[in-house]
């Protein structure tokens, strides 16, 4: 993995995933949504598939987390981390950057 332990990526994750599984169901419901993303192969982008896994593991408590999770979750770290750091100049409130971001469970608008 990243050489990481668990609870520096559990406390990375908490930090980078700011909206709530029911805030995270409920964007996945938009068109917004649904227009961005790399597709995973099967018509569903490889985010919309990742925040299906994050309101899998928030769900969770912190004791029932397996490695699969801690791995999802330092993926997520990754993705965020990279993605904000290509943000782009001006408002982002209603752009495909802050849409994908939503998409990993991180609303750059909070």
């Amino acid at each position: 993995m990243s050489g990481k332990s668990n609870n520096e990526i559990y406390q990375e994750f908490s930090d980078h995933v700011n909206m709530s599984p029911s805030e995270i169901e409920k964007w996945l419901d938009t068109d917004e949504s649904q227009a961005v993303g790399q597709d995973s192969g099967d018509g569903e982008s490889i985010g919309r598939k990742s925040a299906k896994r994050i309101i899998d593991i928030k769900r969770k408590k912190k004791d029932e987390l397996i490695d699969s999770d801690y791995e999802h979750m330092q993926k997520v770290n990754s993705y965020v981390s990279r993605h904000m750091a290509q943000k782009p100049s001006g408002n982002t409130k209603d752009t495909h950057w802050a849409y994908s971001l939503k998409n990993w469970g991180h609303d750059p608008a909070k």
